[in-house]
């Protein structure tokens, strides 16, 4: 049951990753299309002051917790803290070469504290567990 609940973990973080890759190489807001019928409007998940930037922030939090997960039962370079990292630069990078994207140093802030969001709290709930 435990590598039954471990595979299903590994799949799940895969997923995300390849999600992850689709939203960003894809020329406009394939989410934004679904919602609102326009590829140029990016959604909100949430009402706040810095606009689509939270979004980023959740998301590489969430990506990093599920490799974090993921981490703990295989240690391979998809599940490489600083694959993580990488990623988060340079598909914000993407964004200057790929038309109806925009390049945002805001985004990128986002996408790199999502990640160090998530380390930082994991070495810390390390250090309380030894």
């Amino acid at each position: 049951m435990k590598n039954y609940i471990f595979k299903i973990l590994r799949y799940f973080y895969y997923l995300t990753l390849l999600f992850l890759l689709i939203l960003y190489l894809f020329p406009g807001s394939i989410i934004g299309f679904l919602l609102y019928g326009d590829f140029s409007k990016q959604p909100l998940l949430t009402k706040n002051t810095i606009g689509t930037s939270l979004n980023h922030l959740l998301y590489f939090v969430f990506l990093t917790t599920t490799s974090l997960l993921d981490k703990n039962i295989d240690k391979n370079f998809f599940n490489n803290n600083y694959m993580i990292i990488s990623l988060a630069v340079l598909l914000e990078l993407t964004h200057l070469i790929i038309p109806n994207r925009s390049f945002e140093y805001i985004d990128l802030f986002a996408n790199i504290l999502g990640v160090i969001i998530v380390l930082i709290f994991y070495k810390f709930i390390k250090c309380i567990k030894s």
